[in-house]
């Protein structure tokens, strides 16, 4: 992501995992610069990637981390996904044991999910530069 004022990249965020027969994909690597941590634009970047997954006929978006990332798994719960599970010793990781909590958000949950981030980021949900609701009480 590049922001347009200053061109200077602001962070990466992608998708991954794509299996289109079974309709899932994945956010995959996502790292924010300072500016964007914590921000409306880092929201906003990871709801315009959901709503173009479920757009293009997706049926789950998943969100998969290091179950001891604990900053990894709140953002995933904030933004609406819910947690599935841990696969313990799903990988290894620098020769250790990796286990990988698992999250998503179904076709069925977009609706009120996205529904949600549109009330959040609104204008009417604007006070100077922080929002008035938090994102759960939008949904």
């Amino acid at each position: 992501m590049i922001d347009r004022a200053t061109g200077q990249v602001q962070g990466i965020l992608s998708l991954m995992s794509i299996v289109p027969k079974e309709g899932r994909i994945e956010i995959g690597h996502v790292t924010f610069g300072a500016p964007m941590q914590r921000s409306p634009k880092s929201t906003e970047a990871v709801y315009l990637l959901a709503k173009h997954a479920f757009e293009q006929g997706n049926r789950r978006l998943e969100w998969k981390c290091n179950n001891a990332n604990a900053r990894s798994k709140y953002a995933a719960e904030r933004l609406g996904f819910s947690f599935e599970g841990v696969f313990r010793q799903h990988a290894v990781v620098k020769g250790q044991n990796r286990d990988t909590a698992w999250f998503s958000i179904i076709d069925s949950e977009w609706p009120a999910i996205g529904a949600g981030f549109e009330r959040w980021l609104s204008d009417e949900n604007q006070a100077g530069s922080a929002q008035v609701k938090t994102l759960a009480q939008c949904r």
